[in-house]
């Protein structure tokens, strides 16, 4: 008998996920082996980190378990550090592997799906390494949400007005999708904290925007996006266009328009960059550092490798001019790995191979509670419908109907009652009550 044949999938995102999920309700029984490496064992659907940010939304309904998702594979916690796809090998350090001091391991494999997606792209900015904070991870997001409650508890209880100040000032840079939507739900959720305060008021905080270009959210159109900058204003955020971060030295945020905040919050969201592991292979690259594939997701040139998403230079068959590319975002990579993993199927089984084609239809952004942007189909909407467009739209597209109907009650309760304005920063730091008891016999709440 002819032996299962093994698909390693690199990456447990959106196509990782999805690729999995799909082949293993279309495999055959015996027919091949899946296994999934990624370095949580979740998936995060990162559309919803802003409201979990604020609140909306409980931190671990977004994430979807991918044991529990994908019973039929087998999942490893790992990092693969590098692929020799001629030898058809897969370099992974594992939890295991670093307890053990024994160094990475290899896995063979006979079908390669590479999806790992993308990280930070940061820039040298002096000071950006020790004070930047994130946005791309659930963790991130969480602690975000905690960093901006307490500089709120800074601000009540200091007596130093340059404290004070430096405080209550929120640095968010990029004015993509990332920046845009956790800047304005975290800025909803804190002015409406600083009301639970008795010496603060919303108008005390300062929210600033730093875009290197001259508009935000590019993916809904030029007169969306103008829309949004006159709303972000409207709600007394600086937006800053055209302007760049020069250095955050010191907890000072300096623009390129010679402007100075002391600040204590300095969001990064500018941009996204290829993930290190495709340096790491042997497979082609674009001069962006992506992989060379085909319009059937197969890498160019290499036979039994596949690849979509962020990680993935795929033509965009349907645009006007040639040599465009599919834009690195959830609207394809979902598609796609429809389309890859019946690819993958189809080369196991010797079938033809089938392109992928889909026209992007548009986007929508939240900007806040109820607020929002939307070019969709050419139509455009604004404030309320947008908002709401935006929701019903993500609740569709994340994964598992276990998820849908969690994030669908956490936000009717929502409705009915008062947002959660608690900060709980100790979560990040769970054994310093301990230390601090084991070393000086001293309980703080005893204190």
């Amino acid at each position: 008998m002819k032996e299962p044949a093994r698909i390693l999938v690199v990456g447990g995102g959106y196509v990782g996920m999805y690729t999995a999920l799909r082949l293993q309700r279309k495999l055959k029984r015996d027919e091949a082996t899946i296994m999934v490496i990624d370095p949580e064992p979740y998936m995060t659907y990162q559309p919803f980190l802003p409201e979990a940010a604020a609140g909306s939304i409980s931190p671990r309904h977004v994430v979807v378990p991918l044991r529990r998702t994908l019973a039929k594979c087998q999942v490893v916690v790992g990092e693969a550090t590098a692929i020799d796809h001629a030898k058809r090998t897969a370099t992974v350090k594992t939890l295991a592997t670093h307890e053990e001091g024994t160094g990475a391991v290899e896995f063979h494999y006979d079908e390669l799906v590479l999806a790992p997606g993308s990280v930070s792209r940061t820039l040298p900015v002096p000071g950006l390494a020790e004070f930047g904070i994130g946005f791309k991870t659930v963790e991130e997001a969480i602690g975000l949400r905690n960093h901006v409650l307490e500089q709120l508890d800074i601000a009540s209880s200091t007596r130093d007005p340059a404290v004070r100040d430096a405080a209550l000032t929120f640095v968010f840079v990029g004015g993509g999708y990332a920046g845009v939507e956790a800047l304005a739900e975290l800025e909803d959720m804190a002015r409406y904290a600083a009301r639970y305060y008795h010496n603060l008021e919303p108008d005390d905080l300062k929210f600033i925007l730093v875009e290197a270009t001259g508009r935000i959210l590019p993916e809904v159109g030029e007169e969306m996006g103008k829309y949004a900058v006159r709303e972000l204003r409207a709600r007394n955020i600086d937006v800053r266009l055209d302007t760049r971060l020069d250095s955050c030295e010191h907890r000072v945020a300096q623009l390129s328009d010679g402007s100075r905040f002391p600040t204590r919050t300095l969001v990064w969201t500018a941009g996204v960059k290829p993930h290190p592991i495709l340096a790491a292979t042997d497979l082609p690259l674009t001069e962006r550092g992506r992989l060379k594939c085909t319009a059937a997701l197969q890498v160019d040139g290499a036979e039994h490798a596949w690849a979509a998403g962020d990680a993935a230079a795929v033509p965009d068959l349907t645009a006007e001019k040639p040599g465009t590319e599919c834009a690195p975002n959830a609207q394809h990579a979902v598609r796609q790995a429809k389309v890859l993993a019946r690819n993958v199927l189809a080369s196991l089984r010797g079938e033809p191979l089938l392109e992928y084609r889909h026209k992007y239809v548009g986007s929508v952004a939240s900007l806040g509670l109820h607020k929002g942007v939307a070019h969709v189909y050419g139509k455009k909407l604004k404030g309320y419908p947008a908002w709401f467009m935006h929701r019903a739209y993500h609740l569709s597209r994340v994964p598992t109907f276990n998820r849908k109907a969690r994030v669908l009650a956490e936000w009717t309760l929502a409705g009915l009652f008062k947002r959660e304005i608690v900060s709980l920063g100790s979560l990040e730091h769970p054994r310093a009550e301990f230390e601090l008891a084991a070393g000086t016999g001293r309980h703080p709440e005893a204190s």
